[in-house]
Order: C-alpha cells, then sequence, then structure tokens
C-alpha cells in the first residue's frame, strides 16, 4: 500500500495541507520551510500506531506536546488534523480513510484527547470508525487513546494500522555506523541513524543475505565500479557482523576493505539500498544526497528506481532534497515534485502546476530547472549582500 493523498490542518508550520503523491516523493523547498516537518506527519502516525511504543500521548510528548506541534497561525480552531487515503498503486481509486485530529482539553487537566478518529472503507463506502461515539461520551478518558494503537479495537482496519507502524526513517549516519563498537550498545527507538544496520542483516536468513548484496552490488556499480564481492560476515573470535568488499586493485587480492573503511557515501547507499529491499512499508529519506560527489547524485534517482523494480514489494519513498544534481535526472516525473513555499500564512505545500508540468513533459526542461528556481527568494538580491 501506499499514501496517495494527505490533508493537513494546523501541523506545525503547515495551517491547510491537500495533496496528492506518487510512489516517489520528492519534498523540496528552502530551508526552514518545512521539509522534516512534512516527513514527520508519517513519523507520527507510525509511533501512534505502534501497540508498544506508547500510541497518541507519547508520540505527542516526543514532539514537546501540543503547543509545539499546532500551527502558531492556529488561533480559531486549535486543532490538529491529519487525514491520509491509501491505495494499492498510484493511479487507482484509494481503498481507506483515515482521519485523526487532537486537541487540548482546554479545561481541568489539560489532557491531549482525540477530536475525532474516523476510518471509512472506500471500497465498500462503510464507516468502520467515527469518533468520539457514545461511549466516548460517557467515558472522557477513552478519549486520551486512538483505537489505531489499540489491537482490541482495529480489527477491522489493521491494515491500516500495521501500514503506519512499519514506516521506516532513514538517514544513516555513517560515524555512527563506522564506530557502534565504540559507542556503546545505546540507540534511538527505531534506529533511524543506522548504528544498527549491520545487525539487522545479520538477521536475515543467509540465502536472502547474499542475494540482496548481489542484486545491491549490480546497482552500485555505476557509483562504485572498482567494488566487487560484496559480502557479509561474522568476526570468527568476537561474532561482531561486518560487510566486506573488494576495491579493484593493482595487487591481486589486496584491496579487501571493511565497512569502516568503506566511504561514508557508499555506506550511505549501501543503507537506502538495502532498506528499499527490507519491506513493503513507506520510507523516509532526508538529503540522500550527504556525503556524496554530484555525479553520484546524478545517479541516486536510477538507483532508487532500479532497486524499486528489484524488491519483491515496491515500497514508497519520500525523499527531501536541496541538491539541483539530483533533480537533474530527466527520468523524474514532475508529479513527483512537492514544493514547500513559506507565507506570512504558514507554508504552503503546492503539487507541480499544470504550466511548469508542460515545461517538463514537453518543453525538454528539467525538474531541477523549472522546480528549483522557485525555491529561491525572488525578492532579494543576493549579491546585493556583498555589496559596500
Amino acid at each position: 500500500m501506499l499514501i496517495t493523498r494527505i490533508k493537513l490542518k494546523n501541523w506545525r508550520n503547515f495551517r491547510n495541507v491537500d495533496v496528492s503523491l506518487r510512489d516517489r516523493v520528492y519534498v523540496i523547498g528552502p530551508n526552514a520551510s518545512g521539509k522534516s516537518n512534512f516527513l514527520d506527519v508519517m513519523r507520527f502516525l507510525r509511533d501512534v500506531a505502534n501497540p508498544t511504543g506508547g500510541g497518541l500521548q507519547k508520540a505527542v510528548q516526543d514532539r514537546g506536546g501540543i503547543t509545539k506541534l499546532r500551527c502558531l497561525l492556529a488561533r480559531n480552531d486549535p486543532k490538529v488534523s491529519i487525514e491520509v487515503e491509501l491505495a494499492e498503486k498510484v493511479d487507482t481509486d484509494p481503498l481507506w480513510r483515515y482521519t485523526l485530529a487532537f486537541r487540548s482539553e482546554g479545561k481541568g487537566q489539560q489532557r491531549l484527547l482525540v477530536s475525532q478518529e474516523k476510518v471509512i472503507n472506500l471500497k465498500t463506502n462503510a464507516v468502520l470508525l467515527e469518533r468520539p461515539d457514545k461511549n466516548d461520551k460517557q467515558d472522557i478518558d477513552r478519549l486520551t487513546q486512538t483505537h489505531l494503537e489499540q489491537i482490541n479495537t482495529n480489527r477491522e482496519f489493521r491494515e491500516i494500522s500495521e501500514f503506519f507502524a512499519n514506516v521506516t526513517y532513514l538517514h544513516l549516519v555513517p560515524q555512527l555506523l563506522k564506530h557502534a563498537d565504540q559507542l556503546g550498545g545505546y540507540r534511538i527507538e527505531n534506529d533511524p541513524f543506522g548504528q544498527g544496520f549491520l545487525e539487522r542483516i545479520a538477521k536475515i536468513h543467509e540465502k536472502y543475505q547474499k542475494s540482496r548484496l548481489t542484486k545491491i552490488e549490480e546497482v552500485l556499480k555505476v557509483c562504485v565500479p572498482n567494488m566487487k564481492n560484496l559480502k557479509f560476515e561474522r568476526d570468527k573470535i568476537s561474532g561482531t557482523p561486518h560487510l566486506w568488499a573488494m576495491y579493484e586493485h593493482w595487487r591481486p587480492d589486496a584491496g579487501w576493505q571493511r565497512e569502516d573503511q568503506f566511504s561514508d557515501g557508499t555506506l550511505r547507499l549501501l543503507g537506502i539500498m538495502w532498506t528499499l529491499l527490507e519491506g513493503d512499508s513507506l520510507l523516509l529519506l532526508e538529503e540522500p544526497e550527504l556525503s556524496l560527489n554530484e555525479d553520484i547524485v546524478r545517479q541516486i534517482h536510477k538507483l532508487i528506481w532500479n532497486m524499486q523494480r528489484q524488491a519483491k514489494y515496491r515500497r514508497q519513498v519520500f525523499i527531501t532534497t536541496h541538491s539541483e544534481a539530483l533533480l537533474q535526472d530527466e527520468s523524474i516525473d514532475a508529479r513527483e515534485v512537492i514544493r514547500l513555499e513559506p507565507t506570512k500564512d504558514g507554508t504552503l505545500a503546492q503539487e507541480t502546476s499544470a504550466e511548469d508540468l508542460a515545461l517538463v513533459t514537453d518543453g525538454g526542461y528539467t525538474v531541477a530547472e523549472v522546480l528549483l528556481p522557485k525555491t529561491k527568494p525572488s525578492n532579494v538580491d543576493q549579491l546585493s549582500l556583498f555589496k559596500p
């Protein structure tokens, strides 16, 4: 499944959002426009849906409370609202619509309460859940939890709950992976920075390890042409998991390197490629171009596309980026781009207009040429800042 539409109200710096989404989504915009906040909507739904993770209350608390989540412009209607539509494929009718809205109680304990939770099976048009219901009104404490997070109440729409609970966020930090032993065993929940990446590989059956690493090696040849024989092994003495690769060298068999000798860029690419093969849930990537030179960055879209095709299940991928090199790929569909535009009334999330779409599809321009200039301030002459 994938998210084909999202509507937000009063979420962080977004006052109102209503955009359609495809199986790859590039989120672009100037600094501090809310790219990470846009991705955090999906992470938030993951945290709510996780039955062992504390649900709605912890998800809001981890983000600093309702006052940090609610848009500063939300004066007359203080509730925060998220609505998503889910489908099996892009350009097909959605199967589900899930809506969650919440607010502060406004009196007494100032508890966080669900003000709306609704599930519609769009295939049958059946409303499977609509809250608050009569039981909620008789027992207000029920509104401190969503039905999404409760196994005993989400049976009819558990498919949605499991989809959200398996959302993956990856922003692999190579140094954490290279020096995991020295840094100790503590890891942030869900390991978003890849410190436990090697342990994840170790948990997979050897047959599937080899199969995935072979696929990754084949795809990565375009970026790291001198790397071959990518393999996984445990240290015979300590049992510590390691990745190894042969780097072609003028001396035969002299080029074996371990993951702590790989470049930062190679490790980031390995993490992305492995994760694309690892499951079928939504994958969130922040600025995958970091630590990579421009020639390799230009290949990222094709790398993701190739891995999506080879995966057993095709993961939807959300990507934030500032990179002109990445967006120069002519195969990027302009409909895959969501452009964030800060305004005095909050940040707008814009789908590509018909005019801009025509420039990309018929005019021979790239997404970088058409859309990136719109993310730069137009009312300030940058060079004038350096004039006396």
